[in-house]
């Protein structure tokens, strides 16, 4: 879980020291054709088998997941990457506080809502836009997460997950070939955006699976509470992004809040949210 985590923020991290050249849209690009090999070589979907009953879920999926990255990653390259992993964040966190029915779950809300209120406060530095990419990553995480359960319905295996891979990568090709006709990539520049697609998607995905075989799926989804932490701790030591208390104790809120959350679930049978 520590590896899984630490890779997926690392990988943002390299990736970010490629805006420069490729921006973040370039960045995507190739971190979509690198998760769509990843999973089309494991999920091996039979495209030819699928009903519109099941390509419609996988289309929307595609759209959502490659919006999910592109969203979070302008944002990384605003406001920076321990803010923008948080805000993403609110995405899960919104959907088990959406079901939830218990008390100790509106205190959640009100801590997750006091992290963000903290985060957000209007000062003359606020990038208000990096706090909207922040938040629409956050609302494309939630529909990912329902859109993985229809699919995970309709569809065998990671099968689904596979093929929305392989569109997404399908609709980001005219924008890479865009992007190296506009801006002709380094190879420095190319092997950090193929260390975000391998760091942020392959490595994490795989090693998901085998943790999800060891580790009970709600102490699974406590850990991941502490993702924002990492994305915090990464900036700093790896891209020099300094955070002031208000921020730490943004983040802290945010972290707090879906941990309490989860351990509550936990407690009430509900399983954690797995990551993409």
């Amino acid at each position: 879980m520590v590896g899984s985590g630490l890779s997926n923020q690392t990988g943002a991290a390299i990736g970010s020291l490629a805006f420069a050249v490729l921006g973040p849209v370039g960045v995507v690009a190739v971190r979509q054709y690198v998760a769509a090999i990843v999973l089309l070589a494991v999920g091996r979907p039979r495209l030819r088998t699928f009903t519109w009953r099941q390509w419609r879920p996988v289309l929307s999926l595609a759209v959502v997941l490659g919006t999910m990255n592109l969203s979070l990653y302008s944002a990384v390259d605003r406001i920076g990457l321990g803010l923008a992993v948080t805000l993403e964040f609110l995405g899960p966190l919104g959907i088990a506080l959406a079901a939830a029915r218990r008390r100790a779950d509106a205190c959640c809300a009100v801590i997750a809502a006091a992290g963000v209120a903290t985060l957000t406060r209007p000062r003359p530095s606020t990038d208000y836009v990096g706090m909207g990419l922040g938040m629409l990553a956050a609302a494309c995480w939630a529909s990912y997460i329902l859109l993985n359960r229809t699919v995970g319905r309709r569809l065998p295996g990671a099968q689904g997950s596979a093929a929305a891979a392989g569109v997404s990568a399908l609709l980001f090709l005219p924008v890479g070939v865009a992007v190296v006709l506009r801006h002709p990539p380094t190879g420095t520049a190319l092997a950090c955006a193929t260390a975000a697609g391998v760091l942020s998607s392959a490595v994490p995905y795989l090693a998901d699976l085998f943790t999800l075989r060891r580790v009970p799926a709600p102490a699974f989804g406590l850990f991941m509470s502490v993702n924002p932490v990492l994305a915090a701790a990464v900036g700093r030591v790896g891209l020099g992004q300094r955070l002031g208390w208000a921020e730490w104790a943004g983040i802290g809120a945010v972290v707090a809040a879906n941990a309490l959350s989860i351990l509550g679930a936990g407690r009430s049978g509900a399983g954690g949210v797995r990551r993409r």
